[in-house]
């Protein structure tokens, strides 16, 4: 029965806004590392620090984001303004003429994604019953990477059909950003309408889902050792931006890169449900180290990779990577924390994540400038298969039941 229990409306319709601000998203992430180190003369620790500075300024905003989203007629504006700043912004990278500019333009870009990110969560927690939060999250992920297929591909035709160059395709994005910033403000709308109706009906948000039950029991450990580990991936994490600059380094053409960057969301998008669906049935801690498993071999895969094909295959395998760890640390998050509070920890998990991810990233840049890629890739996938060892020490229960 759990399985044919249909998806919540807001669920599917942020999914929708999901794909749009990807496909505009993800038109551009993937020209980044050509047009930082071919047109404006930068360095893989300039690559480095575009991920790694995005994410942490991000992160600065989340947990404010994540404070005011526990006020429900804040979560409207919090959603649909972080989509808007995005849209606003990521064109403006196509027409600046220094790799700092693109920086500062990712940041922000970043900063609109620590506003929404919060109280997007929150409402898709409190939209889905406990024994589909995995399956709910892994829709809108799958929608996500659905996007982010579309948009390298969008990119590869302006480029290798239209003849545009990369430039003039980043601003090209602006459409699909604003297509995200209609969608999300009519959906937002209605959940607001709906949540009024509550209120005024004497209903209390989320008491249907919560209210007749004991929390989820997620996991044998303590929560506080599995969000540690959680924050720790993040930082052992290697720039995805890095990634990219591997494939090139082992000869992948530059105007492969964006077909490559959306075959990888192609297997995230393909694999998120499921992965969801893991996280519904084993439980959130089992599911990411199957994850961080993943990831560990994709590092040493990279590491030791001597032709393109095979680095190629390689970066398609971290696609489910994705899969099992997206879902079920939202998943994770949704369930540990109280129906009120569920703001503030959406808040507190992207801020820790996004802070964590920034000397990681300017480490690993560093390394790979000074040592090569493969002591930077070694070094990233040691560290995860660390984490894995520690969060296998309890054993692989922990399904997660109500």
């Amino acid at each position: 029965m759990r399985s044919r229990q249909p998806l919540p409306r807001i669920v599917k319709q942020l999914g929708a806004v999901s794909f749009f601000n990807d496909l505009a998203s993800e038109m551009v992430y993937p020209l980044l590392p050509a047009l930082m180190t071919v047109r404006l003369g930068g360095t893989a620790l300039t690559l480095g620090a575009l991920d790694g500075i995005a994410d942490a300024m991000a992160a600065t905003v989340k947990l404010a984001s994540g404070w005011l989203a526990e006020r429900l007629r804040w979560r409207g504006p919090l959603v649909v303004g972080g989509y808007a700043v995005a849209a606003a912004v990521r064109p403006v990278m196509g027409v600046v003429g220094s790799a700092w500019q693109v920086i500062a333009l990712r940041a922000a870009d970043r900063l609109g994604k620590g506003v929404r990110n919060p109280p997007r969560d929150a409402v898709i927690a409190d939209a889905s019953p406990g024994t589909m939060r995995g399956r709910a999250f892994g829709f809108h992920r799958a929608m996500d990477h659905a996007g982010a297929v579309v948009g390298p591909v969008v990119a590869w035709v302006l480029i290798a059909v239209a003849g545009s160059t990369p430039a003039e395709v980043i601003v090209w994005s602006v459409v699909p950003g604003l297509l995200a910033v209609g969608v999300v403000a009519w959906a937002m709308g209605r959940v607001r309408a709906a949540g009024r109706g509550k209120r005024e009906a004497g209903v209390a948000p989320g008491e249907r889902d919560e209210g007749r039950r004991p929390p989820d029991r997620l996991t044998a450990q303590p929560s506080t050792l599995l969000f540690g580990l959680i924050v720790a991936f993040a930082f052992a994490r290697f720039p995805e931006t890095l990634f990219l600059l591997r494939l090139q380094d082992l000869g992948v053409a530059i105007a492969a890169v964006p077909v490559l960057w959306a075959a990888l969301h192609l297997v995230r998008s393909a694999a998120s449900y499921p992965g969801g669906w893991l996280s519904d049935h084993l439980g959130p801690r089992p599911t990411m180290l199957v994850g961080w498993l993943l990831y560990a071999a994709v590092c040493f895969g990279l590491a030791t990779a001597e032709t393109g094909a095979t680095g190629a295959l390689w970066f398609l395998a971290f696609g489910l990577v994705a899969a099992t760890t997206e879902s079920p640390e939202r998943a994770f998050i949704a369930a540990s924390a109280r129906v009120a509070r569920r703001g503030r920890h959406f808040g507190l998990y992207h801020a820790s994540v996004g802070m964590a991810a920034l000397p990681g990233s300017l480490m690993f840049g560093a390394v790979y400038v000074g040592a090569g890629a493969p002591l930077a890739l070694a070094i990233s996938g040691g560290l995860v298969l660390a984490l894995f060892l520690v969060g296998s020490a309890g054993g692989w229960r922990g399904r997660a039941r109500a």
